[in-house]
Parts: structure tokens; sequence; C-alpha cells
């Protein structure tokens, strides 16, 4: 592989965190980075180049662009990115609305030589990895139903800035911020929902986006999926229980940053016939390391070295995320009316 020149659109807690990922790419190389909270353009100890604005951040001579930015400008960047020829990797969500990703995705189409990959990093954890290697095996049946929570206390925690309580800034509250990534994976274990029912609240924080979205969903295959999207879970809570024919998988806790969300571990569990007490035996693994945010640099990095069609974050990935997001939001419709929601399945504003 030769060297990766990349540079990275938002240099906050996240995109510092992909610079680690990059850092530790034994063919991958930050150039440059921009923020708005820079004071100026320059060059920091280590000869990377900083500068305050996007545009001349693409300036710069790269190969990749690592967008982490709010969701209002993060489309506009990706396309900006794509237009200068670069391949793009975008964290979640992929904007504002279903919208934003049409766009980006007509403009990936005229550059199809470029790779386009969206930062789902849940996806790489360990426990989702052995979970998705059991289900696919087929040792457990197909899966009837699932049920997912992810909440955390508020939609503000551990000092991160409040456009996330703005609409025209974020599109959404806690379902578009965190709760996407449970939506991705229960479309992961499960395929896409077609049939959605939906509550979606914001009477406990009062902004004009959601702190709750409850929702009860099928599959044209039958699995029906119940989620819990909270800004009101005071213990954080991450928990999804995977339903088959033979069995249970429960991915309970999930290593982040905050270290809140409890000891990461995944239950198998083998249903037993001969036996109703509702108690069968189990086999529990912890996971100490989380290796996802390098395991998704490493895999952009090989699509584009291997010129491979992006197979997992792949704009359509985010697409269907995104629809799904809003066929929950669109399914309330006391939400639908008062936030003038759009069909996500008609892909306008």
């Amino acid at each position: 592989m030769s060297e990766l020149r990349v540079g990275i659109a938002g240099y906050g807690v996240v995109g510092k965190r992909r610079r680690d990922c990059v850092d530790r790419h034994p063919n991958m190389k930050i150039v440059a980075v921009c923020d708005r909270t820079f004071d100026g353009d320059g060059v920091m100890d280590d000869g990377v180049h900083f500068y305050t604005d996007y545009q001349s951040l693409l300036s710069e001579d790269l190969d990749v662009l690592i967008v982490c930015l709010t969701n209002d400008i993060a489309p506009d960047v990706t396309v900006a990115g794509l237009e200068k020829g670069l391949h793009v990797f975008c964290e979640k969500p992929p904007g504002r609305s279903v919208s934003d990703i049409v766009r980006v995705i007509e403009k990936e189409q005229e550059n199809s030589q470029l790779k386009l990959m969206y930062g789902f990093n849940h996806r790489y954890h360990d426990s989702v990895q052995d979970a998705l290697n059991i289900v696919r095996s087929g040792e457990l049946g197909k899966v009837i139903n699932l049920r997912g929570v992810y909440g955390k206390s508020q939609l503000i925690t551990f000092n991160q800035p409040d456009w996330r309580t703005k609409r025209e800034i974020a599109g959404g509250g806690v379902l578009l911020d965190q709760g996407i990534h449970m939506v991705d994976l229960m479309r992961l274990f499960a395929g896409d929902f077609e049939e959605v029912y939906s509550f979606i609240a914001n009477n406990h924080w009062g902004f004009n986006v959601e702190d709750n979205a409850y929702a009860l969903m099928r599959s044209k295959d039958g699995v029906v999926g119940m989620l819990n999207s909270s800004a009101t879970q005071w213990r954080h809570r991450f928990n999804l229980d995977i339903n088959l024919e033979r069995g249970t998988l429960i991915l309970g806790g999930i290593l982040t940053g905050s270290k809140s969300y409890g000891a990461e571990t995944l239950a198998v569990i083998h249903a037993d016939p001969d036996n109703d007490c509702g108690d069968p035996k189990e086999q529990l693994t912890r996971y100490n390391h989380d290796p996802s945010w390098d395991e998704e640099i490493r895999l952009f990095a090989h699509y584009i070295d291997a010129d491979l069609p992006v197979s997992s974050g792949s704009s359509d990935d985010a697409l269907q995320t995104m629809k799904l997001v809003y066929r929950i939001y669109y399914a309330d419709p006391e939400w639908r009316n008062a936030y003038d929601i759009p069909d996500p399945d008609n892909n306008t504003e």
C-alpha cells in the first residue's frame, strides 16, 4: 500500500480520536486538520498544518478526507471532498435529513472511482462481530425479534458542545445522535424494517429535539424490533437482546470513551426444549478492549488500497439507516406535524 495523505475536517474529540487511528496505521499520514476553534492558521509542532476552515484544508495535497463536523455541514464538506477527488470517511449521521445523504450519493455516483464510507463504529466492537458471526452461521436459527435500549442521562453529556440540542444544526435529538447506532445494529442483524409505529417525546428536557423515542417495527420477513432511544436513562445503558429460533444473544454494555455504559459482554444462550423453567445455561464473554475505531479506519484504507467496493458502512447503509430513523419520526403523527417531518421515502425536505 502506498502512503495515504489524510486531512481531518473537525478537530474536536472525535476528530482527535480519528487522528490517533490514522497515526497508528502504517500506511496513513496526517497532513492537515481544520477546526473553527483554532486561533488562525498555522503548523503544529509535529508539522501538521491547521486551518480554521475546510476550504483551506482542501487546498492541501490530500488523498483522504475524514469528516467529523456537525450534522448541518457534514454533507456539504463530504460533497466538497468528493469534488476534489478525495476518498471520504464521514462520521454518522450523514446529515440532518434523508435528502442530505441522497445529495451526497448523487455526487458519489459521479465519482465512482472514489471510496465513501460512513462511521458506524459500533459494528466493529468484538461483541457485535462475535454475535454477528453466530447469527450468520445459522446455528441458532433465524432471528425472531430484537429489543434494544440505548440511553444516556442528558442530551449533552461529558462537556459536549450544545449544538445537539438545536434542531437547525443537529436535525434531531437522541435518536439521530446516539440511537442511530442501535438502529444500524438492528438493521445489521435483522435487515430492513418496513412497518413502523412510534412515540416521540421531548417533554422532559424541553428542547425542540427528542429526548425519547419508542419504536415498534416489523420487517417483511416478520422480524419484530422494539427500540427505546433515551436521554432520560439516568444510569447509562446499552442492551440488545436478539431472540432466535434456538437461542438468544444478549449484548450488554459497550466500551466507550466515557466508560459509563458498563462492561461489554455477550451472553450466548442455547434454548433447551427439555427444560421449561426458562433458565437455560448460558456462556458469558466479557470484552476488555475496543478495537472498533482502528478497525474501521483499517477497513477503509483496505477498500482504497484493494479498490474494493465499500461493503460495510457504505453510503447505502447510511441511507437505509437514516430512512429508518426518519420512519420512526414520521410514524408519530403528532411529532410529524409539530416539526414538519418529511416522508423519508420521498427523499425530500
